[in-house]
């Protein structure tokens, strides 16, 4: 996780400290909850999301525990002055036992539809929600950033540059995962190439070209230390004359433009190269980019072969928020699992435990969702999956490997309209004949 166990239980907010405290105060806290985890409205120019962060919420959950330093620390807080020793005690030896199903890793959702469900004693549930949507609504947010820029790409790659741009080093590295499941070639991360195994890529900075006499002489250096990968920065002084300056370094793999007209500059740039007699040098451009610069570029024609996103895709300046939310859906007592429900204007939610069963032509395209009770005899593809049961996994993880592969192939399955960057439709989304009677039951519509 990169973080102590302290650090793992006091992940969350107050207010579910407060709420675990009173459940256990008034002898709920057994009592079974079923909540879920969706998001009501997707970001602007949004009609998808690549679901990511699944690994680990499922390493935060089999790791959840309290130690002596974090009870220590909560026993100390004023809020916490009259609720009793046998409270902390049990938080001591609280670990979570509960079931958890969820959309793999890549897989392609849509606004309204459950990521996760947990069902697990109430006090359990409820602990984990805060981690839980910080984990799902990051990762989820940049992998799907990740695959509308790819997807602006075309055949051409992209790769995460935005380490620097994150808010903190540890968010990076998640950031970088996620940006590899949206269908990134790697990262210029080491940390997240090491701990997920990426593909990491770098070249060199402005500031080497700049140690030398001449920008000649770096390219020679850089050279002689990496002759087999050598990618030359060439827009320090005059791009074009760094590119013939480039030339004369052999067995060169590539040249970088970070600046300027980058339609132009490739155009030229790819010019000098040809006319050398390196049509196989590839050309790289980063500064600024998202899959609003990089289709208008590829739409004009410009010979770009990579491209290096950082900022833009990093925090999703367009969309930097996810709205993910985790709601209570159902209780069990006495054997049966009872229906809530939100009703508040603006902000309610749909009843009970929920699956999602993905609909297709007879031709296997994708026609639409059906938002379903959990139990409803329905057919098409069910996207929850059995993950947790009773605490400890049910099968091992896919690789990352794997997981990125999913989403390539979702992503390909997903019909071309919704792939749209500006002002995409809603993918349909219908509610099952069940679901739609239970909310006529709860006596209030829907908003």
């Amino acid at each position: 996780m990169g973080v102590t166990v302290h650090q793992v239980a006091l992940s969350t907010d107050l207010y579910e400290l407060t709420m675990a405290a009173a459940y256990f105060q008034h002898g709920m806290h057994e009592e079974i909850a079923i909540f879920e985890l969706f998001v009501r409205e997707l970001p602007p120019n949004r009609s998808y999301l690549v679901v990511a962060g699944l690994e680990q919420v499922v390493e935060y959950l089999t790791h959840l525990r309290f130690d002596a330093d974090s009870l220590e620390y909560l026993r100390g807080l004023p809020i916490f002055t009259d609720v009793g020793d046998d409270f902390f005690a049990y938080l001591g030896g609280l670990r979570f036992t509960g079931d958890l199903d969820a959309m793999p890793e890549g897989t392609v959702a849509f606004a309204g539809e459950p990521l996760l469900r947990v069902r697990a004693p109430l006090v359990e549930a409820q602990l984990v929600e805060t981690c839980l949507l910080s984990i799902v609504n990051h990762q989820t947010l940049v992998a799907t950033k990740a695959a509308r820029i790819v997807h602006a790409a075309g055949p051409t790659g992209v790769i995460e540059f935005g380490a620097r741009r994150a808010a903190s080093f540890q968010s990076a590295c998640y950031a970088a995962r996620a940006a590899v499941i949206g269908g990134c070639i790697g990262t210029s991360n080491v940390m997240a190439g090491r701990r997920f195994g990426l593909a990491v890529y770098g070249t060199a900075a402005h500031s080497f070209t700049m140690a030398f006499p001449r920008e000649i002489d770096a390219f020679r250096a850089f050279h002689r230390t990496f002759p087999r990968h050598t990618i030359l920065l060439i827009d320090t002084y005059d791009t074009l004359e760094g590119a013939r300056r480039a030339t004369q370094i052999p067995g060169i793999v590539g040249v970088r433009l970070d600046s300027g007209d980058l339609l132009a500059l490739s155009r030229a740039v790819r010019r000098i190269l040809d006319d050398a007699g390196l049509p196989h040098v590839k050309i790289v451009a980063s500064g600024d980019l998202n899959e609003y610069r990089i289709a208008e570029l590829r739409a004009a024609g410009a010979p770009i072969d990579l491209w290096g996103v950082g900022t833009d895709l990093v925090t999703s300046r367009d969309a930097p928020a996810l709205g993910g939310v985790y709601k209570l859906v159902a209780v069990e007592r006495e054997g049966q699992r009872i229906p809530v429900r939100k009703l508040s204007p603006g902000k309610a939610t749909y009843p009970d435990a929920k699956q999602v069963r993905r609909q297709r032509d007879p031709d296997g395209r994708w026609v639409e969702d059906v938002l379903c009770v959990v139990d409803e005899p329905l057919g098409g593809e069910a996207l929850l999956v059995p993950v947790l049961r009773g605490g400890e996994p049910v099968a091992p993880l896919p690789d990352l490997g794997a997981i990125q592969a999913r989403a390539r192939a979702q992503l390909a399955a997903l019909p071309e309209p919704y792939h749209r960057l500006q002002q995409p439709p809603a993918y349909p989304v219908r509610l099952s004949p069940r679901l739609q009677a239970e909310l006529a039951a709860s006596g209030a519509p829907l908003g």
